[in-house]
C-alpha cells in the first residue's frame, strides 16, 4: 500500500451537506521526504523509504543516511509499497497524494492504559449480584477452567494486564478534507494514538 506518516493532531466535528455531525480527526499528513528507494535489484522487492519530522539530536549513521537524500534526519522513518508514480531519492511526497472522498486505512500505536482488569479490558460482566452476601467479587473474572482435567489454563485466556500501547489499524475511514496549504487530511471516525502520536496513512 501506497501512503504518507502523519500525526494525530486531535477530533472535532464537521457537519456534511444534510446536516448532520459527523466525528472526524485531523491529521498533518506530510511533507515526507523519500529517504531510500528499495528496489527488486538491490534489495529483492520495490518500497519507498519515507521520512517526516526532524529530529534534533542526530547520530552520525542517521545524518549520513539522510544526507544521501539531501535531507536531515528524521525522527519517524517509514517503509511504503505500492507507490504508482516513479519517486526518487530526496523527493518530497505531500498530503496531495491523497484525494477527497476516498478511503484510506490508519495504523498508530494506541493509548496505553496500564494493568487493567477485565472488565474493562475485556468487557467481562463481573461476577454474580452485588448482594446475598457476596463480598469483593463483584468485577472478577470467575472461573478460568476444570480442576483435575485439564488441570491446567488454556493459552489465550482473557485475564486481567496491561491493555492498549499496541499496534491497532483502523480500516477504510472516509477522507472528508485535505487541505494541502496547512498539510492537513481530515477523516471520518477516529485513530489510535495520542495527540501528537505518530500514525502511518495508506491508501
Amino acid at each position: 500500500m501506497s501512503g504518507l506518516i502523519g500525526r494525530k493532531i486531535g477530533m472535532t466535528s464537521i457537519f456534511d451537506e444534510n446536516g448532520k455531525n459527523i466525528p472526524c480527526t485531523v491529521i498533518e499528513a506530510g511533507p515526507c521526504v523519500v529517504t531510500q528507494v528499495r528496489t527488486i535489484e538491490v534489495d529483492g522487492y520495490n518500497a519507498l523509504q519515507l521520512g517526516f519530522d526532524d529530529k534534533k539530536t542526530v547520530t552520525k549513521a542517521a545524518e549520513g543516511h539522510a544526507k544521501k537524500a539531501g535531507t536531515v534526519a528524521k525522527r519517524k522513518v517509514v517503509e511504503f509499497k505500492g507507490f504508482e508514480e516513479k519517486y526518487k531519492l530526496g523527493d518530497t511526497i505531500t498530503v496531495e497524494h491523497f484525494i477527497e472522498g476516498e478511503f484510506v486505512d490508519i495504523a498508530g500505536t494506541s493509548k496505553g492504559k496500564g494493568f487493567q482488569g477485565v472488565v474493562k479490558r475485556h468487557g467481562f460482566a463481573g461476577v454474580g449480584q452485588a448482594t446475598h452476601g457476596q463480598h469483593n467479587r463483584l468485577r472478577a473474572p470467575g472461573s478460568i477452567g476444570a480442576a483435575s482435567y485439564p488441570a491446567r489454563v488454556f493459552k489465550g485466556m482473557r485475564m486481567a494486564g496491561q491493555m492498549g500501547n499496541e499496534r491497532v489499524k483502523v480500516e477504510n475511514l472516509k477522507v472528508l478534507k485535505v487541505v494541502p496549504e496547512k498539510n492537513l487530511l481530515v477523516v471520518k471516525g477516529a485513530v489510535p494514538g495520542h495527540k501528537n502520536a505518530y500514525v502511518m496513512i495508506e491508501k
